[in-house]
């Protein structure tokens, strides 16, 4: 039997349960077992549970075929719990270094209590960190235990049960239970606090409190649901009818009650507007009914308020919290200042055409900050003319690139009264980065974030553990992702990262990438097509070399040299270059691209028609190698800098261990795989199959159809994700030419 069992109820928070997890399970104190609910979680949790259990006999998972809600969640958790004492655990939370073995030793030291209280700090999205304020609480002599009528102002920490570790057979005696709905932590906590007959505190914060962005918490939220607080003090007090013993509580948890009730009503953020004076006659019964006798009122205004509530005077309660209201009145008319500074900058016109009513049947796209029409904002675009072309598509594209847009294609100039205009009345706007800081986000606006790769390195808030990489403001910059109203992924591993990285109010669209559509449906003339364009000859070898961007070097050559490369792969092979110039004083390297044996594709319009083109990739850490895997072609990790790279940019797993096929770290090494032919060997296309199961999971070639249907139709079922041994093979260029021979 372990000594610790963590209850961990899940739901929706993909994105930062691995943090949690792996939190528990990276402690120093080994002796715990993990009790993992998933409550019918719509995204990725649940095989992500499993995925852990199986690395790990310590987890068990327990899935539930509906929405139950985190206290009953927590119910069935504990059922199943064998450890001497249970902890929970919320599922974006984690545990601080240590903590397991410091609750154990304190657990020892003090003989066993029933209850364990330890501390817990706040973490931000910004990276501070401010433990609890009442922390003072928790500071006794090493041996002290106690019940809580020595200490009553325990009663005044957070009601929360994630800060104490229960001994198993005290909460079997106690018939603790958690209740359904909201404010559940309540109950439990109160009732298990007052019953305890051994109390112990650690002072010491043993878990870090996510506070997200994005909300995930009823605090948050102005809604009816706060009324559920009345349900759970009904609780407490039932519970005090049951237990004559505990007559004494009835002041300090009336006291506690009132409080609460009163906290709820002068929020802002709690009550909509037209609920406050339902509330209040709620909360007047409940203090008329509950009163105990002898009770005396807290001093001064505080105890004014309570006077109101047994009165049930509701107006002269809302004028006593007035200076409340009013300085929140100053925070507002302060925000709305700095709006209508912001709308002022944008110009008269603008504002005026943000006043217009929105045109539905309007779609405004952007591609790589306005350069081009591209990635998978155009492949949107294309399957939205089919699926739905009584919508208008118009593409925002900077003056300079204007020259580079396709025929046909309807575009507006970005800075123009034609571009403000349309990112005014757009009902839908699409882009593979964010819009400008200048772009309001109107009400009925629908924006859609499709990103423009999958992520080995570290991007958005997790940026800041490796500031070599970015001098980003990351106030400004969550703020311009809190437009979003989808985030399309291609891959599992790209959800749970953007919903950590960007902690905002998004919809993930587990879609697959649009733009790698080609890629799982070309056939052999696309594939002729494509190396025709290029002037690739038949049966000839071409290798697409696609390095990226380091920060840490102002101006980065490829670590290759071009023309050894040519004599050694000898006259049949090809290197297609996109990315940064490449030796172009270089006599050898003009001869090279004199003969076709190196072509400059950096400025190549479409790269899907370079993957088709190419018969193996190499690349360093470019996100061109989760793309070109959709083709289940060779693909060369060519990484001599990995080490660098990996300490100064961050990467969310090793390449070097989990490659997309062959790898080399030197450029004799990349020669004598390209030469021998093993990068596309046995190995190689083993670690590629790995690889695409894993990142390729959504791109089946229906991709854009989902987004169409889901964001512009409004339907909620889309086509289903092909299985991968289902999906059909796209022909290599060897295979493309075999065909045009046949026919």
């Amino acid at each position: 039997m372990p000594t610790f069992s963590l209850v961990i109820p899940v739901y929706k928070v993909q994105g930062y349960l691995p943090e949690c997890l792996d939190s528990v399970l990276g402690q120093d104190y080994a002796d715990f077992e993990i009790i993992a609910v998933d409550d019918c979680s719509p995204d990725g949790c649940g095989a992500l549970l499993d995925e852990y259990a199986e690395r790990d006999a310590r987890i068990h998972v327990i899935h539930l075929m509906e929405n139950v809600g985190l206290g009953l969640a927590r119910n069935v958790g504990l059922e199943k719990a064998q450890g001497d004492y249970v902890l929970f655990l919320d599922s974006d939370d984690t545990l601080s270094d240590g903590a397991l073995k410091a609750m154990s030793d304190r657990l020892d030291a003090t003989g066993s209590p029933d209850i364990l209280i330890y501390d817990y700090a706040r973490t931000y999205w910004d990276g501070k960190t401010r433990r609890n304020q009442r922390a003072d609480l928790l500071q006794y002599d090493e041996s002290d235990v106690f019940s809580l009528a020595r200490h009553p102002e325990l009663l005044d920490l957070l009601q929360i049960v994630w800060n104490k570790a229960y001994r198993r057979d005290f909460i079997t005696r106690a018939e603790l239970v958690f209740p359904p709905g909201y404010y559940e932590d309540a109950p439990w906590t109160f009732c298990s606090l007052i019953t305890a007959e051994r109390i112990a505190t650690l002072d010491r914060v043993c878990v870090l409190y996510r506070q997200r962005r994005e909300g995930g918490n009823i605090l948050k939220t102005v809604s009816r649901k706060h009324f559920d607080v009345f349900d759970q003090y009904r609780r407490v007090f039932e519970y005090l009818d049951a237990h004559e013993e505990l007559a004494e509580w009835r002041g300090p948890l009336f006291r506690k009650m009132v409080d609460h009730y009163l906290t709820i009503l002068e929020r802002p953020d709690r009550l909509p507007p037209n609920a406050r004076a339902e509330f209040f006659r709620r909360a007047a019964a409940d203090h008329r009914a509950r009163l105990p006798e002898g009770f005396v009122r807290p001093d001064g205004n505080h105890g004014r308020k309570y006077a109101l509530l047994e009165r049930g005077a509701y107006t002269a309660m809302m004028s006593a919290t007035r200076v409340a209201k009013l300085r929140e009145d100053v925070r507002k008319r302060a925000r709305t200042a700095v709006n209508r500074s912001k709308r002022r900058a944008m110009g008269l016109f603008y504002r005026s055409q943000l006043r217009g009513p929105l045109d539905e049947n309007l779609a405004v796209f952007s591609a790589y900050w306005h350069r081009s029409v591209s990635c998978n904002p155009a492949a949107i675009d294309a399957e939205l003319a089919r699926l739905a072309p009584h919508i208008r598509r118009v593409w925002a594209v900077r003056p300079d690139s204007v020259d580079q847009v396709p025929a046909g294609v309807d575009y507006v100039r970005v800075g123009s009264r034609e571009y403000w205009a349309a990112v005014a009345r757009a009902k839908y706007l699409v882009n593979n980065v964010n819009f400008a800081d200048s772009v309001v986000k109107r009400d009925g606006q629908i924006h859609v974030q499709t990103h423009h790769g999958t992520p080995l390195k570290t991007m958005g808030l997790d940026q800041r553990k490796y500031p070599a990489s970015t001098n980003m403001s990351f106030g400004k910059f969550l703020k311009r992702c809190d437009r979003w109203d989808y985030s399309i992924t291609s891959n599992r591993h790209s959800s749970m990262v953007w919903e950590r990285a960007y902690p905002c109010f998004y919809t993930t669209l587990e879609a697959g990438y649009p733009r790698n559509d080609v890629l799982a449906t070309a056939r052999s003339e696309d594939v002729r097509r494509a190396r025709a364009a290029l002037g690739l000859a038949d049966g000839g070898k071409a290798f697409l070399y696609m390095p990226t961007h380091r920060e840490y070097q102002p101006g980065f050559t490829p670590p290759l040299d071009l023309a050894r490369f040519a004599r050694e792969l000898g006259p049949d092979a090809t290197l297609l270059v996109r990315g940064h110039y490449f030796y172009g004083n270089s006599p050898h390297v003009a001869e090279l691209r004199r003969t076709g044996r190196v072509v400059d594709v950096t400025g190549h319009p479409r790269v899907e028609e370079l993957y088709l083109a190419a018969d193996a990739l190499i690349t360093d850490y470019s996100s061109a190698m989760f793309d070109y895997a959709v083709l289940d072609r060779p693909i060369i990790s060519y990484a001599p800098d990995w080490e660098t790279y990996s300490v100064v940019r961050g990467t969310y797993f090793d390449l070097l261990q989990e490659p997309p096929g062959a790898v080399a770290t030197t450029q004799e090494e990349l020669l004598r795989l390209l030469t021998s032919g093993d990068y596309d060997g046995p190995a190689a296309t083993e670690r590629r199959d790995i690889f695409r199961r894993r990142f390729c999971e959504f791109d089946d070639g229906h991709a854009a159809e989902r987004v169409v249907r889901r964001v512009f139709l409004g339907e909620d079922t889309q086509p289903p994700v092909i299985p991968f041994d289902e999906r059909r093979h796209v022909p290599t260029p060897a295979q493309a030419l075999q065909d045009d021979e046949r026919a």
